[in-house]
């Protein structure tokens, strides 16, 4: 499994939103895998969850970012 922002992020989305995000191009996978980072970061609640569950965190963020991209 890859480690890069990127990876980490696509392994983080659902599948559909996977599959969409895989046919942008890799300048468009950055910049949202950054947002993604940023979600992490700076949400409270999303560092509450990821205390109980570190990829249920992930997923959430992931969702959130794409709510807002698309």
């Amino acid at each position: 499994m890859s480690f890069d922002a990127v990876g980490r992020f696509l392994a983080a989305l659902d599948p559909a939103h996977r599959e969409a995000v895989e046919g942008r191009p890799h300048e468009e996978q950055e910049r949202l895998a950054a947002a993604w980072e940023e979600e992490l970061e700076r949400d409270t609640d999303i560092d509450i969850l990821d205390e109980l569950s570190p990829p249920a965190a992930e997923s959430e963020a992931a969702r959130r970012v794409m709510a807002r991209n698309e």
